[in-house]
């Protein structure tokens, strides 16, 4: 766990980091809203549970919390749900339809879920939190959102990079890095996005470029504070090319040698 920082007005990022060997490192973020009505959006790794939990702590009082927005069911996003839970007797589960049926598969007591409902948005007291479907994703159930009183939009897994060190800002890495890095993840999370059409797709980011927020904060990436335009691009960029390719089966044995030698 790297610690806590501001992302936005009344958001605080919860910035850790997974190494993946040969690639870089991934960042896991969850992040706090300090909202009239606090949300917890995602509930970080399990195997760094002590360091995620004691962040927690440090950035609001557990008790405080209204929200935990799940942006979908991996276990790098509710990892610590149940931990969570217990810390915020107060909370309830926000999800979807779909998702509120895969935690019921992994056996996670849904008498908090509150349904989102298609069309529904989420009161948080002083502001809005309004669902959008992310631009691309690796869970059908995924649900980002538009906050109305910051103009922050939470991407879920979009525009997550592969990093080769930890950094602040996405501003801060250098364009070629940031581009080769969110380009490599894609291929991994999402590579149906090689199937595209390129120009539905497009319209899709034109959306995003509209909505003109004043950061995107997404799972896998640091803040993005005025780049909008070139995380667009590079998505672009990366469609334009064709289809996606991920890790062949010789990169896969690499990462798994070099993994076994540094353990």
């Amino acid at each position: 766990m790297i610690g806590a920082h501001h992302v936005a007005p009344d958001t605080i990022s919860l910035s850790s980091y997974f190494p993946l060997p040969g690639l870089g490192i991934l960042p896991v973020n969850a992040f706090v809203i300090k909202a009239a009505e606090p949300v917890l959006v995602d509930t970080g790794l399990s195997a760094l549970r002590e360091p995620f939990l004691e962040a927690l702590k440090r950035t609001i009082d557990p008790e405080a919390l209204r929200w935990i927005w799940l942006s979908h069911m991996d276990a790098d996003h509710l990892g610590n749900l149940e931990q969570v839970l217990a810390l915020a007797p107060n909370a309830r589960v926000v999800t979807n339809f779909l998702g509120m049926g895969k935690m019921m598969l992994r056996h996670f007591d849904v008498s908090r879920v509150h349904l989102l409902e298609p069309g529904a948005e989420i009161d948080a007291g002083d502001r809005t939190l309004v669902p959008l479907k992310p631009a691309y994703y690796d869970a059908p159930e995924t649900v980002g959102f538009f906050d109305s009183k910051s103009r922050v939009l939470f991407s879920a897994d979009a525009f997550g990079a592969l990093l080769q060190e930890p950094q602040d800002e996405a501003a801060a890495i250098a364009p070629q890095a940031l581009d080769d890095g969110i380009i490599t993840w894609t291929a991994i999370d999402a590579p149906w996005l090689g199937m595209v059409d390129r120009l539905a797709f497009g319209r899709v980011l034109a959306g995003i470029e509209r909505l003109d927020p004043a950061a995107i904060i997404s799972g896998h990436l640091p803040v993005a504070r005025g780049i909008t335009r070139e995380l667009v691009a590079c998505l672009d960029l990366a469609l334009a090319a064709g289809k996606i390719d991920g890790p062949d089966h010789a990169a896969i044995d690499r990462l798994m040698a070099d993994n076994s030698a540094a353990a």
